[in-house]
């Protein structure tokens, strides 16, 4: 009988009876005890099979086992310091369903200050026999090492190593052991205007001297300074003074971190860090204290040449009133307006009207309000006088980048274009591609040649390549040139293009060929060495050397990047925890540490430089609690901060699937987990899925995913070949004690490409949350969606509400919606432009997926919907560019405003068949243009509700304005515009 993948019975303890034993070790009469020193260590591995992780070897559990991908294989524990071993016990299964097996190993260790490992027992086969010696063998060792590492080289029963547990036994070595003790502060009760030393002392109780290092000290969880500790002899104190200036009002908690790099080696390394058992108290400060908490504008969304006034308000939290005549100051692009403050009481806030206006200008500016601006009041803080937020006017995102399309460049090349009902899932480039049409170069010389509008020294190519004959993919270059002078080859890549089959379920879809293919585009992306002026002729051209069968080329963005920023005050760098950049080695564990170290309080912030840094398991929280197989509690309280998403990019070359040892199958080996208060910004994170569960279940992983909480903020981030972006939202039987639904939660400028399912969803009761100027392209599923899911503490409660999607950009959903609403209340969806999805509607609000219902009002207002629509579910279905699904529950309360439908694939406005009514849909001011193999508004036979048309103007749809079915229980009222179509 091989190995069996099950559960036998569990053993506990250090099995004894029947152990293998190798030679004998003598031992001093005063040594000390030998201990497991592996028990709670880190233990990795030269790879795993499956879902047999390194870590399995190191859980406590002999029916859990790790497993390699094949021999030679290495399983390493990390002791963390120096110890003089004399045994290694090796564990499997004891159960007599494990065959009796044979395993070659050698056995090495490292030092704490080597660099290799040294041989410490040569190679032998070990028998483990379930009868005999209960699958236990012990193997003696003699020395004195940091790192154990053993080496398999083959196992009689299985093809790849197998260890359910390992254990080091051993003493520790003579080593320093760093503490902190006697914290304190001066003055003992501070107010907001002093400066506070805290004071303490840093001793060695190890048996070691210890060499020069730092300590940290921290108020509420944040660094405020640091102080020198110099070389400490076994057993000798240090007193420490670190200056910490001057705090707000508030209550901090005082801590102080030892050696907080870790650059010491310790006996211990778990009790560097002392924090007080009372707070440090700040008390207020007599006097005033003016702070800007919040900028409106009017109108809200302005469109491009509006005169936009603005209101500020201005808030006192000091003790004092302060007077009128104060300047409140505004700045939006070269614009500078004034307002003059009224007298403001102590606690109270003022709207201050700023006098004058802004010519609204398309695109992105960022309003800068400043309280006090000419310092006329002495007040308690002056560094909390100005607040910050950004404004977009036009619908879409203020993307930084040009996008300019293949089929209205110079091309020499063969122009495709897609069929009047632009099917999908067959093999159809033009249907997959912007705008309906792209360019195919078939032979060498061919080209697609761009003319730049603004200057640029990046470029995104969207591309189609073909996949290699049996799946999976291939590279290949193209030739890049800039006004006839070579600038460098392209690669391109297939890899995470080309599904198959027939089924319209994405889980059913492969990467094995045959029959026919969709998401057929990927995209390459490069920075360039130098800057190219306005009117700069970029060609792509296929050179004899770009070997490609053939390349679709459907468009570029262009974009002038800044170049990376400069590391901020207070954050600490990863490679400060042993990252290395563009070195191919994973940095998740330095990575982890310093997330870790910024979530206990001992650094500010996390830094992450420019470069390529390899991520291969996701960043999270360890669980104390052991709560099953999978960790899933989040990051808290974290702040995590790179150079640009062009600059500090994260990535990881195994595909989830063949990861093992992940939190999560579902969610990946990458990105964040995040459960609450963290701010992520200026990084890429590049996933390595390649489908969408088919083939196994093998999907794609989230790339930033958790409860969310409170008070999270993810800017500037970019997400690509991920399954999912962001997933918000855990179901609430998911560790109750933590559930913490996103509330308040905010994304910025996120650039998601190329997913197999959701871009943004806003899951698990997820309310108050926005997803604002942002871009989003090539989504497997919704690019953002509201889920009103049943799976919350409190149905009555946690209901998807007030969630806000404001002018985002998306492009070329291959499956699903661009956005959609599946239940709760008060939810919009605003200034957004969507275009070519490739199935379904632009905007579906639907009761399919049993969401909580609908209440309240739903609002679509001032979108721009561009082709949009399609046929999906065995092409019976069609779908409008704006759909109304009451599978089973009523939509009430939607309105739908000031916005331009063209060039739909079927219907404009469709009011579909379900169980559910729509009642008194209100459309208004509404576009509808040239609806090619549908009507204008269409009511299906078995929809029921009302809508009333205000303003309506509906021009060239094929079947008319509106077409109410026989049999439907929908009525219409108002007329709209427009001339009937003519076909």
């Amino acid at each position: 009988m091989r190995w069996k993948r099950r559960t036998g019975r569990s053993i506990s303890g250090l099995l004894i009876a029947g152990m293998v034993s190798v030679g004998l070790l003598p031992v001093a009469a005063n040594a000390a005890e030998p201990t497991d020193l592996a028990r709670g260590k880190t233990v990795t591995a030269s790879g795993s099979h499956g879902g047999y992780p390194a870590a399995n070897a190191n859980d406590g559990k002999v029916d859990s086992y790790w497993e390699s991908n094949g021999h030679p294989a290495d399983l390493t524990v990390k002791l963390g310091a120096d110890a003089d071993i004399q045994s290694v016990v090796l564990k499997l299964n004891p159960d007599p369903v494990w065959a009796t097996r044979t395993q070659d190993i050698q056995v090495l260790g490292r030092k704490q200050d080597a660099t290799v490992f040294s041989s410490l027992r040569a190679r032998a086969g070990y028998v483990f026999n379930p009868g005999s010696n209960r699958n236990t063998v012990t193997i003696p060792v003699t020395g004195r090492v940091a790192d154990l590492q053993l080496k398999f080289f083959s196992n009689t029963e299985a093809p790849g190593a197998q260890v359910a547990e390992i254990q080091v036994l051993g003493t520790a070595a003579p080593n320093p052991d760093l503490t902190v003790s006697a914290l304190s502060w001066s003055p003992a009760s501070p107010s907001e205007t002093d400066d506070i030393t805290v004071g303490g002392t840093v001793r060695n109780a190890g048996s070691a001297a210890s060499p020069a290092t730092t300590v940290n000290v921290s108020l509420g969880g944040v660094v405020v300074g640091s102080a020198p500790v110099g070389p400490l002899a076994a057993g000798a104190s240090a007193p420490i003074s670190v200056k910490a200036g001057k705090r707000a009002q508030g209550s901090y908690p005082v801590s102080a971190l030892v050696d907080p790099t870790d650059t010491v080696v310790e006996s211990d390394n778990t009790n560097n860090s002392r924090t007080t058992d009372s707070p440090l108290v700040v008390g207020q400060s007599p006097g005033p204290d003016l702070q800007v908490r919040s900028i409106s504008s009017t109108p809200a969304n302005p469109a491009v040449g509006a005169a936009v006034t603005f209101t500020v308000a201005v808030h006192n939290r000091g003790t004092s009133a302060v007077s009128a005549g104060t300047v409140t100051r505004l700045t939006v692009g070269s614009t500078t307006l004034n307002g003059t403050t009224p007298a403001i009481a102590a606690g109270a806030t003022a709207n201050v009207t700023v006098g004058g206006s802004w010519t609204a200008a398309s695109g992105g500016a960022t309003l800068t309000a400043t309280a006090d601006a000419t310092n006329l009041v002495a007040e308690t803080s002056e560094t909390n006088n100005t607040f910050a937020r950004s404004i977009v006017v036009g619908r879409g995102a203020a993307v930084p980048y040009t996008e300019l399309e293949a089929e209205k460049a110079n091309y020499q090349g063969t122009l495709l274009q897609s069929d009047a009902e632009r099917t999908f899932g067959h093999t159809n480039f033009a249907t997959e591609s912007s705008g309906r049409e792209s360019v195919r170069l078939n032979s060498t010389g061919q080209y697609v040649e761009f003319t730049s509008t603004a200057p640029a020294n990046s470029i995104v190519v969207r591309n189609s390549i073909p996949d290699a004959p049996g799946g999976g993919g291939r590279e290949a270059t193209i030739s890049l040139y800039a006004d006839g002078q070579f600038v460098r080859k392209l690669d391109l890549s297939s890899k995470h293009s080309w599904l198959y089959g027939n089924t319209d379920s994405p889980e059913g879809l492969t990467n094995t060929p045959g029959g026919d293919a969709r998401r057929l585009f990927d995209e390459s992306h490069a920075l360039l060495t130098q800057t190219y002026p306005v009117g700069t002729k970029f060609r792509l051209q296929r050179d004899a050397s770009d070997n490609a069968s053939f390349y679709v080329i459907d468009l570029i963005d262009l974009e002038q990047v800044a170049a990376p920023s400069s590391q901020p005050s207070g954050c600490v760098s990863i490679t400060t925890y042993g990252a290395v950049a563009n070195d191919g080695l994973d940095d998740t564990a330095a990575i982890q540490r310093a997330v870790t170290a910024n979530q206990n309080g001992e650094i500010d912030c996390v830094w992450i430089p420019a470069g390529q840094w390899r991520q291969e398991q996701k960043i999270l929280t360890d669980d104390p609690l052991d709560r099953g197989q999978w960790n899933q509690v989040g990051i808290r309280d974290v702040t995590i901060r790179g150079a640009g998403m062009w600059h500090s990019q994260l990535y990881t070359l195994t595909p989830p699937h063949e990861a093992g040892g992940i939190n999560h199958p579902h969610e990946g080996n990458f990105g964040f987990d995040i459960d609450e208060n963290t701010q992520i910004s200026d990084i890429a994170i590049f996933g390595s899925g390649t489908i969408r569960g088919g083939d196994g279940n093998h999907e794609g992983g989230v790339a930033l995913n958790g409860r969310f909480g409170k008070d999270t903020k993810i800017s500037n981030v970019w997400i690509e070949h991920a399954n999912v972006g962001v997933w918000a939202g855990r179901d609430f039987d998911n560790i109750q004690a933590l559930w913490n639904p996103g509330d308040g939660v905010e994304f910025t400028g996120m650039r998601i490409r190329n997913t197999y399912a959701d871009g943004i969803n806003f899951a698990n009761g997820t309310r108050n949350s926005t997803v604002y100027n942002s871009s989003f392209r090539n989504t497997g599923d919704d690019a953002l969606a509201v889920w009103s899911s049943k799976y919350v503490k409190d149905q009555s409660v946690d209901i998807g509400h007030d969630n806000s999607f404001r002018n985002n950009t998306i492009q070329l959903p291959w499956r699903a919606n661009g956005i959609a609403i599946y239940g709760g209340y008060g939810n919009k969806i605003e200034n957004n432009l969507i275009s070519d999805t490739m199935n379904y509607p632009a905007i579906m609000l639907a009761t399919d997926h049993d969401p909580l219902p609908f209440s309240g009002q739903t609002l679509i207002a001032n979108n721009g919907l561009y082709r949009t629509g399609g046929a999906f579910w065995n092409e019976d279905q069609e779908f409008g560019a704006i759909t109304l699904f009451p599978q089973n529950l009523p939509i009430p309360g939607v309105t739908i405003r000031d916005t331009d439908i063209v060039d739909s694939t079927y219907d404009g406005i469709q009011f579909k068949t379900g169980g559910g009514l729509m009642p008194d849909v209100k459309i208004q001011n509404v576009r509808i243009d040239k609806s090619n193999n549908g009507s204008g508004i269409l009511a299906m036979g078995g929809a029921r509700g009302n809508a009333t048309l205000t303003d309506v103007t509906i021009t060239d749809s094929r079947d008319g304005h509106v077409l109410i079915e026989p049999g439907s229980q929908f009525t219409v009222s108002g007329t709209p515009n427009g001339a009937r179509a003519k076909r």
